[in-house]
């Protein structure tokens, strides 16, 4: 699934992580979620990047962008839920896990109206994100 290791990927994965958390389903689907949100990003830039006739950006080079950024905190949150003792800021971590998978499924809606022959893979991260809410959901009953 790895297809590269950016600096993004060595610092989540150098992190050292109790044996359970590296192994957890959701866990494991944030960083799929990561990896692919960047391949996607990266291939809608290369369509995106060029300037309009008008000398504007595309708009939606943005909203790539914001997947990735997104997706890349996914992990971070899901660690930071398992490690916390704290019921109360246990679930301030869960709501922002909430809340970013929320928005990378609006980004997806809005990259989809982009003029890219990317977008057509935008419903293939929607799918895995469908998926992760649904073991995110699980998993919060486990905590």
């Amino acid at each position: 699934m790895f297809l590269f290791l950016g600096k993004i990927d060595l610092l989540i994965m150098s992190t050292t992580l109790p044996a359970h958390l590296s192994e957890l389903p959701v866990y494991k689907k944030a960083l799929e979620i990561f990896v692919l949100s960047r391949s996607i990003s990266s291939y809608l830039n290369q369509d995106l990047s060029y300037l309009k006739p008008d000398g504007s950006e595309d708009e939606h080079i943005y909203f790539s962008g914001d997947i990735v950024q997104q997706s890349v905190s996914l992990a971070p949150e899901i660690i930071n839920a398992e490690m916390e003792l704290c019921a109360f800021k246990k679930q301030k971590h869960i709501a922002s896990l909430e809340r970013m998978t929320n928005a990378l499924y609006r980004n997806c809606s809005r990259l989809e109206k982009a003029k890219s022959n990317g977008k057509d893979y935008l419903p293939v991260l929607r799918r895995e994100l469908r998926k992760f809410k649904a073991i995110k959901s699980h998993w919060m009953l486990t905590l």
